[in-house]
C-alpha cells in the first residue's frame, strides 16, 4: 500500500541514482551513488513526517524497504512489540 509521501532509490540508465518520491513525475535529487540518494531519501522522509522507503538494486529488484520514523510500521519487529 503506497501512500502519497513514500520514496523510492533505483538506477537511472545513465549510471546516477534517483530519490523520487512516488506520486512525482520527476526525480526529487539524483545523486552519483546509492547512499547519497538513500541518506536524502531518509532525511527528506524524516521531514515530512515519516513513511516507506523502498531501495532498489542495480538490477531494479526491490533490495530493501524501510519504514521511517515515526511512519507506520504494517509489520513491526516482534521482539519490539510493547
Amino acid at each position: 500500500m503506497s501512500k502519497d509521501r513514500d520514496r523510492t532509490v533505483y538506477k537511472r540508465d545513465d549510471g546516477k541514482w534517483v530519490n523520487k518520491r512516488n506520486d512525482a513525475g520527476k526525480a526529487s535529487s539524483v545523486h552519483d551513488t546509492q547512499k547519497q540518494a538513500n541518506d536524502a531519501a531518509r532525511g527528506m522522509l524524516k521531514n515530512q513526517g515519516g513513511g516507506e522507503l523502498t531501495t532498489k538494486g542495480r538490477d531494479g529488484n526491490i533490495r530493501s524497504k524501510d519504514t521511517i520514523p515515526p511512519g507506520n510500521d504494517p509489520l513491526p519487529p516482534r521482539d519490539k512489540e510493547h
